[in-house]
């Protein structure tokens, strides 16, 4: 989640995230059970491999993971999660599309709608919005596990399309048909990543004012903490020194 200034965007907002981390546990978990569906060996299963690369990111304890595994694929959670995208705009006329896993498509459009409504937004119809995204595959690691020429080496040699780099992190960036491999061959180059994931980039941004900024950070949480949404994504842009005051509030 974040405008094309996403690095320090996302750093902001971190503190935030971080005190969610049971709403974020509750999310993998449901993302680890739904995977594991398709078989518990993340070797053959690239799903769940990526669920448990998620899990670790955000210091899942193992016992919690093995748990959501094994009711996933012994097929102990008699839940039906579906897959769903809603999309629409917010404040300043940002684009955003939420991606939810929910076992009620009513309640969370409702719900989802009413967040929209609520802070001066309004939901669309699919592909309203998601026309102005890339869909793309993106690894992060740590600044601190690898330098940046070392990154850019493993990762265009994995077949990635693009790195960036700051002081706290590297971001590698491919395309979604070479999501799995590039991760994959990442790994065996440098270890396990900080996260890695399918994610939309926005093709333009749309800058903001800190008014509208702090209403769109209030739909934005709102959202997220929905325990049916998985990821929000935004094309917004907001001066870092606006975001990191929003953050802290």
């Amino acid at each position: 989640m974040a405008g094309h200034s996403q690095f320090k965007n996302i750093m902001h907002r971190k503190g935030a995230q971080d005190k969610k981390r049971a709403k974020v546990f509750s999310k993998i978990i449901r993302e680890l059970t739904v995977a594991a569906r398709g078989g518990d060996d993340p070797e053959h299963n690239p799903a769940l491999r990526q669920a448990i690369i998620t899990a670790r990111g955000a210091n899942m304890p193992k016992d919690t993971m093995d748990r959501a595994i094994k009711r996933g694929a012994g097929g102990d959670d008699d839940i039906d999660y579906t897959e769903v995208r809603y999309e629409g705009y917010g404040p300043g006329g940002v684009a955003i599309i939420v991606d939810a896993l929910t076992d009620n498509k009513n309640r969370t459009a409702a719900e989802v709608r009413s967040a929209f409504n609520k802070y001066g937004g309004n939901m669309g119809e699919s592909g309203s919005v998601s026309f102005m995204f890339d869909r793309i595959g993106v690894v992060r690691y740590k600044a601190e596990q690898i330098d940046a020429d070392e990154i850019f080496e493993a990762a265009i040699e994995s077949g990635a399309d693009n790195v960036e780099s700051t002081d706290d992190i590297h971001e590698v960036e491919c395309a979604i048909d070479t999501f799995a491999s590039v991760r994959d061959n990442l790994i065996k180059q440098v270890g396990d990543p900080e996260s890695s994931e399918l994610m939309w980039r926005p093709q333009t941004t749309a800058p903001l004012d800190e008014d509208k900024a702090r209403t769109l950070m209030k739909l934005i949480d709102i959202l997220e903490d929905n325990d049916d949404v998985q990821t929000v994504s935004s094309n917004f842009e907001v001066d870092d020194e606006v975001m990191q005051k929003l953050s802290a509030e």
